[in-house]
């Protein structure tokens, strides 16, 4: 656990968790029960069904959640951060020299950030649209205004993103501990008054519900997986939090929360068939629905939030690894380093989500899409867990086997059950998943291609030094800094310089950028310094995939020699180049043409290392591939 963490309390932590990370899967309780005996799924409404789906879900949660989370996925953190791509990094790490394996796991955990992003696209569409429906309960002329209202409250969410959460997320944590205090209130109400639901406790209901189903075992199936969207949170938010804080705060509060209400809602279909239209909101008495709509959607703006948190911070992971180009990174508190701003990718999400909305115009519709986005994360999470249990921690493979392979299993059955449901709108997640892996992997491949066409005829550092020892051009008492991603190369902004201007500096400084696959570098770790001789150093400077790097910062204090560096006489060369795609390159035209466009739509590198705008001679070349 890291020292954030560490420095602060308990209590405070487990409040925060119960707020951020517990918010998707706590709004799932507004359509889960909903879904699974709509007219999509054939199941009939009697005691034995009515029983057999509460346990259904109520071992979901079991199985899934607590087992398969809280206890498993919860140990496989990457120095205590948690994530896909904190996942996908500690489990390529142990390929070693095993090149077709990394580019499977490679493959498995770019196409499950993809999802993710699916995921944060359809959580604020599918939450917020199923407590604004809530409306049409307090009478049905409202049901016109369901959509503008939906609409107006996610295109208000995303414009506050700008603004932080710091100040709001500190209403999070109690907003949301009412949020399941009432579900468990709530449900133990109608548990009360009809305890035959308590049945649902016992796991034979649940299998002979579904073994009871045949082939409609998917479709039922697709539906009880509702009830655990948002599990991922749980380990996308680690690092944030700590195990002991998501631990706690699941089995003190969340999951008797929405046990209960579950209970509850199976408890009032017992007892009045007719409520199966909204079980969720019918299970409140009428004096309470309007009260009920407004904590709902202010809980469904929480769960939403959460998501998108998480689009920013997975962004700038796949940033760091190189799998998607340089954008602009603001932080939003100055205390909480996970706390970023990401404007396109934020603009992105309002624009999908709104889109997304309007085409499937009500939650039930957005249900069949939202199934295999989670499910499908889920089961690539469990598959890297594996590979990190039995290739990084070295466990024995009866083990690794005994401890994944109930969950690939069961994850393969929820992802096939959503998947009967591809040509409703399952096809969505998908087909966005793939576009984004297609941008990922062209990045990925093409950044690699530059890199060998720019520096292929490049000359070595140290020669290119011992040969300009002699030098008689000028030396100006300056100090230059050249960025280059190859710390052994002469940089083709050193070579433009002095080809153009006919000038050397007294020191000259070839700085590398290292992203390790590690969330963090300790400052002992930042800076590694080379001296070459002749006013030459090279300077190495690290960051993990979780920080932002700060270039000026890094540098400040390091002493060159006998100087020691100051900001105000450095100036900072940077190329830029020019991408020309052609013909009859490692990649086809089309990428080619994809590669160039999103280089030339690339955040500027000034930028995103934070460097002073004023001390940056900026030198550009043309490069075709």
């Amino acid at each position: 656990m890291n020292t954030q963490v560490q420095s602060k309390g308990l209590a405070g932590l487990t409040l925060g968790a119960i707020g951020v990370v517990y918010g998707d899967i706590g709004t799932s309780p507004l359509y889960t029960i909903k879904e699974i005996f709509s007219a999509s799924t054939g199941i009939a409404l009697t005691q034995v069904n009515i029983i057999g789906a509460i346990s259904a879900v109520f071992w979901a949660l079991m199985l899934v959640v607590t087992l398969k989370y809280v206890v498993l996925v919860l140990r496989a953190d990457n120095r205590g951060e948690g994530g896909i791509m904190a996942l996908l990094a500690l489990a390529v790490s142990t390929a070693g020299n095993a090149p077709t394996r990394k580019k499977i796991l490679l493959g498995l955990g770019v196409f499950g950030a993809a999802l993710f992003y699916g995921d944060s696209i359809l959580t604020p569409a599918i939450s917020v649209l199923s407590a604004v429906e809530g409306l049409e309960l307090i009478t049905p002329n409202l049901k016109s205004f369901i959509m503008p209202i939906s609409i107006g409250i996610l295109i208000a969410l995303f414009a506050i993103q700008k603004h932080g959460t710091n100040t709001v997320g500190k209403l999070f944590g109690p907003i949301i501990v009412l949020w399941f205090v009432t579900l468990g209130t709530v449900g133990t109400y109608h548990v009360i008054q009809n305890p035959v639901i308590l049945q649902a406790l016992n796991p034979m209901y649940a299998f002979h519900f579904l073994a009871d189903r045949g082939m409609g075992i998917f479709l039922a199936v697709g539906a009880v997986v509702l009830a655990i969207t948002g599990a991922e949170a749980l380990y996308a938010d680690m690092g944030h939090f700590g195990k002991p804080a998501i631990r706690i705060a699941w089995t003190a509060l969340v999951l008797p929360g929405l046990a209960l209400n579950y209970l509850g809602q199976g408890a009032l279909l017992l007892a009045n068939p007719a409520a199966v239209s909204n079980p969720f909101y019918l299970s409140f008495p009428p004096d309470l629905i309007i009260p009920a709509v407004i904590l709902a959607t202010i809980a469904t703006i929480i769960a939403s939030q959460a998501v998108i948190s998480g689009a920013y911070s997975i962004t700038q992971q796949a940033i760091q690894l190189g799998f998607l180009p340089r954008m602009h990174i603001s932080h939003t508190s100055a205390s909480e380093s996970g706390q970023i701003y990401i404007p396109v990718i934020n603009w992105c999400l309002l624009f999908a989500v709104v889109i997304t909305a309007i085409a499937f115009q009500n939650s039930s519709a957005i249900a069949a899409a939202y199934g295999i986005a989670v499910t499908g994360t889920m089961l690539i999470t469990t598959i890297l867990t594996y590979f990190v249990l039995r290739h990084s921690w070295q466990y024995p493979l009866w083990i690794t086997l005994g401890a994944t392979s109930l969950f690939v299993l069961l994850d393969l059955l929820l992802l096939a059950s959503c998947s009967v449901k591809f040509f409703k709108g399952g096809w969505f997640p998908i087909a966005l998943g793939l576009l984004l892996v297609t941008v990922m992997w062209t990045w990925k491949q093409g950044r690699a291609i530059l890199f060998r066409h720019i520096h292929e005829d490049d000359p070595k550092l140290v020669d290119f030094v011992s040969n300009i020892a002699n030098d008689k051009r000028v030396r100006v008492d300056r100090t230059a800094v050249f960025l280059s991603a190859d710390a052994d190369a002469v940089p083709q902004a050193l070579l433009h310089n002095l080809k153009h201007n006919q000038v050397l500096h007294e020191r000259n400084i070839i700085l590398t950028v290292l992203f390790k696959d590690v969330p963090k570098v300790s400052n002992a770790q930042r800076i590694q310094i080379h001296g070459i001789g002749h006013g030459f150093w090279q300077i190495k400077v690290a960051y993990g995939f979780m920080e932002i790097p700060d270039i000026p910062k890094a540098l400040a204090g390091c002493v060159v020699g006998d100087y020691m560096l100051d900001a105000f006489s450095t100036s900072y060369f940077v190329s830029r180049e020019t991408v020309i795609p052609g013909l009859g390159g490692e990649m086809a035209y089309w990428r080619d043409q994809l590669f160039a466009t999103m280089s030339r739509n690339a955040g500027s590198v000034v930028r995103y290392f934070n460097i002073p705008a004023n001390s940056v001679i900026e030198l550009g070349s043309r490069v075709h591939i």
